[in-house]
């Protein structure tokens, strides 16, 4: 009878050991989906934004060696989040129509996303 509550004892703690090695590999699952999703609307919140300021550059009218377009004044950002002025470079090295311009947004001080495009004198 002492061997019978011994053994139920070990199947218990070995049940006891299984269900912990389970929760802790749900609960670190469920850890990684959340930042997982906050890392995502963080990259489509700054998309967003970009989109935005390339098309507040790309109906601008054209300006030679701006040095940076400004940043739209009806853009709203979210909290925490920035658009610097658009710097611009020079494609060849005289002003030709042709200007490289780098749209960034920013959280917190960091990059999230930053993209370029041509803006060209039409």
């Amino acid at each position: 009878m002492n061997k019978q509550k011994g053994s139920a004892m070990i199947e218990v703690l070995v049940s006891l050991a299984i269900l912990g090695v389970l929760a802790v590999t749900f609960l670190s699952g469920l850890a990684t989906a959340a930042k997982t999703t906050v890392s995502n609307d963080e990259r489509a919140t700054a998309e967003s934004l970009v989109r935005s300021q390339i098309e507040y550059i790309e109906s601008s009218a054209y300006q030679p060696y701006p040095g940076a377009y400004p940043v739209n004044p009806m853009l709203t950002l979210p909290g925490g989040w920035q658009i610097p002025p658009s710097p611009v470079g020079l494609v060849h090295a005289t002003d030709d129509g042709i200007q490289q311009v780098t749209v960034s947004a920013q959280r917190q001080g960091n990059t999230v996303l930053s993209m370029t495009i041509y803006k060209v004198n039409r």
